[in-house]
């Protein structure tokens, strides 16, 4: 079983040969071999972030792993089954719901890449969706708690202007934590009023901002970004207290913060902002494919797990008013 490299008709590989030609040439490879050609192919064509890469490898490397244990080393004899066992496990050792899926994702793009590249072989997860018995509704604030998270920051000094603008516009565009640390004072058009985010595989999208928070971002560029600049020259957008670029953890504190003021630090993260902003577009009647582009989503079925979300939230109001519930 364990032959990483076995010929059919013992051609000769040479450094020159590419990942497709070695596949004509009949090479049988274990899952754990194709894996490095996928991350390349990751990190050059698809250019995915290293935040991306730094997940994806470890989901893949723990399937290859489970593979292993069940003898099923080479990509074509991973079944359904193997694949449904591999969740199971994921589950039983306690993994949460969202990196459940993030998993069962990784192994499906892994499986398109082989097809696209022209390995023989069935993907053992065409058939399997993201059931109810693991998937799990993304967090959102209602309007009013949301409000009462806005407007814990104030404005009595330069971060507490910085802060209220990151908060307003991650609200307002539905931003990821890596496509927030990233914009540059270049990112905002403040003649039509939208920022241009750099997504997920260097994608490039255009979100509206709204009012609120154009004119926060407006206070925070004119007002309150010199007093952190500390005469360094940088073209961030959102610098902290020393000057430099805002990170991802410092993120994370910034929200843990106002929502604990707001009273609210167990229903809050960085992504429910997203999920809230999403959540509440398509409450208020915004269409479907809309948002998919707000959101830089690049398959609609990712935005649709937000209309569970609405059907859930109507279910729970039906229950609570409702005479007869």
């Amino acid at each position: 079983m364990k032959e990483n490299a076995s010929k059919v008709n013992d051609p000769v590989l040479t450094p020159e040969k590419s990942f497709a030609s070695c596949l004509d040439l009949g090479y049988k490879k274990d899952v754990k071999e194709l894996l490095d050609n996928y991350f390349n192919y990751m990190t050059v064509e698809k250019g995915a972030s290293p935040h991306t890469l730094e997940a994806y490898s470890r989901d893949l490397i723990r399937f290859a792993d489970f593979m292993a244990g069940r003898e099923k080393e080479e990509a074509e004899t991973v079944t359904p089954e193997d694949v449904m066992a591999f969740i199971s496990d994921l589950r039983g050792g306690g993994l949460a719901a969202n990196s459940v899926n993030r998993s069962l994702a990784a192994i499906r793009g892994f499986y398109k890449f082989l097809l696209k590249h022209g390995y023989k072989v069935v993907s053992p997860v065409d058939r399997l969706v993201q059931g109810k018995t693991w998937m799990r509704l993304p967090d959102v604030l209602s309007p009013q708690d949301m409000n009462r998270l806005l407007e814990q920051p104030g404005l009595s000094n330069p971060s507490a202007v910085r802060d209220a603008a990151i908060l307003e516009l991650m609200y307002a565009a539905g931003l990821r934590v890596s496509e927030l640390v990233d914009l540059t004072m270049n990112s905002i058009n403040w003649q039509a009023g939208y920022v241009v985010v750099m997504g997920k595989g260097r994608k490039e999208r255009v979100v509206p901002v709204g009012r609120s928070a154009y004119d926060l971002l407006k206070l925070y560029v004119d007002e309150a970004r010199n007093g952190l600049v500390k005469g360094k020259s940088t073209n961030t957008l959102f610098l902290n207290r020393s000057g430099r670029l805002f990170t991802r953890q410092g993120l994370w504190k910034l929200v843990k913060k106002y929502s604990r003021l707001a009273g609210l630090e167990d229903k809050v993260h960085p992504h429910t902002f997203r999920h809230t902003f999403a959540t509440h577009l398509l409450e208020g009647g915004a269409d479907l494919r809309a948002v998919q582009v707000m959101l830089g989503h690049a398959d609609i079925s990712t935005t649709q797990i937000y209309t569970h979300v609405t059907r859930e939230r109507l279910k729970a109001v039906h229950k609570q008013y409702h005479p007869r519930s």
